[in-house]
């Protein structure tokens, strides 16, 4: 007859307690990106923001965001620095990471950036897709925002070429969640109009901020109403996308 201690008894105990206790169900959402995404210094009352800064005012408790977004970065140069790793290595099965790049990848002057769109650029975005699956995680990919550039006719021009159909594409091919920042953006800031539209982007005067020697007129750069509305649309279409995630989302 096998005699159990009160000792041996309360061990074990501990023990179920301890495996038992209820792990840390909270759902991380991962941002990789460029400066459109990025988060930026508030030092001076920095107008520049990242759609990537103000998003995790949309949830409540249960997810929390970490963006690892860094301004002037390619899907080469974010692989190629050990940014992608760093952020793979902090992902957990059931957690989410959302992709954008394209402003930087076209750059074919800039041998350290430049990634072709039916090249290097898909190769990179199809690694990542892999990449994040292993984790057990969910990917999504996202076309990069609009320039505000308008022609002579108030036309918008297109600015990122073959990029936003690439993304597509792999999205499409790799069957992962797709959200059309490109497309979104494009017709937000064709339906604000060519002088409207500035307030999406960085057309800061001097009697704004008292320390700018001069005038801002940034293009690429979204302000901090333009980086709410595109948090907007990327909430929107994860609603529409990852239903799952919807409880978590503030009314």
């Amino acid at each position: 007859m096998v005699r159990i201690t009160k000792w041996a008894l309360l061990s074990a105990m501990m023990i179920l307690a301890v495996t038992c206790q209820p792990k840390d169900d909270t759902i991380t959402l991962f941002l990789a990106g460029d400066s459109t995404v990025a988060d930026k210094p508030y030092k001076e009352g920095n107008p520049e923001k990242g759609w990537g800064q103000v998003f995790p005012l949309y949830f409540e408790e249960g997810v929390k965001v970490e963006n690892h977004a860094v301004n002037g970065r390619s899907t080469k140069s974010f692989k190629d620095q050990g940014r992608w790793d760093a952020m793979l290595d902090r992902v957990s099965p059931g957690d989410y990471v959302l992709v954008e790049f394209g402003h930087n990848d076209s750059k074919a002057h800039d041998t350290t950036r430049y990634a072709p769109a039916y090249g290097a650029y898909t190769e990179h975005l199809r690694q990542f897709v892999l990449d994040v699956r292993d984790k057990k995680a969910t990917p999504v990919l996202l076309t990069p925002i609009v320039r505000r550039l308008f022609d002579e006719q108030g036309s918008l021009v297109e600015t990122h070429g073959d990029y936003p159909d690439a993304v597509r594409q792999v999205a499409q091919e790799m069957e992962v969640i797709l959200i059309d920042l490109h497309a979104s953006t494009r017709l937000m800031v064709d339906q604000f109009g060519q002088e409207r539209s500035k307030k999406l982007f960085l057309h800061i005067d001097t009697m704004e901020y008292a320390h700018l020697q001069k005038p801002i007129e940034d293009d690429t750069h979204l302000s901090a109403y333009g980086a709410f509305k595109v948090a907007d649309m990327v909430v929107e279409q994860l609603k529409e996308n990852t239903p799952e995630l919807t409880p978590y989302f503030k009314p």
